[in-house]
């Protein structure tokens, strides 16, 4: 069942760190707060995407072309990708543990773009990293 977060919940998520409480507000009313049990598949490589998820308690593992690549924690980022591009997702990213996690659609993520321009830069430089990682590793999640 989805549920609104508190703005302290999302408060502590690195892409939101540099919000303001008035931001912080706006990208909760966007979203939701839901929960899924161990074994979950939250995006499957190849398919469309339709939501993006961040990580709010629990760990998820990310896997390419049928081999795990990471897993990743409380704060992280799954689906964004999609949300920018409208491309297919590019991993299958499945709940390791029962996760609480904040989701926001395509229409929600795109708005929250446009109303909290610090999370966009957030966004930039998280992905600039995953792409500076990836080049060294030859792989890299999302």
């Amino acid at each position: 069942m989805a549920r609104r977060p508190s703005v302290e919940h999302v408060r502590n998520v690195p892409l939101f760190r540099g919000c303001s409480q008035k931001d912080l507000e706006k990208v909760v009313r966007a979203g939701d707060e839901i929960s899924r049990p161990a074994g979950t598949t939250l995006v499957r490589e190849g398919e469309p995407g339709h939501d993006a998820f961040i990580v709010l308690d629990g760990s998820v593992s990310v896997h390419r072309a049928g081999a795990k690549v990471t897993t990743l924690g409380p704060g992280s980022i799954v689906g964004e990708l999609s949300m920018l591009d409208r491309g297919p997702r590019t991993a299958t990213v499945v709940c390791e543990t029962d996760c609480d996690l904040f989701v926001l659609g395509v229409r929600q993520f795109s708005g929250v773009l446009e109303e909290v321009p610090s999370i966009a830069h957030s966004l930039l430089a998280s992905l600039a990293t995953r792409i500076r990682e990836g080049q060294t590793q030859q792989h890299f999640p999302g």
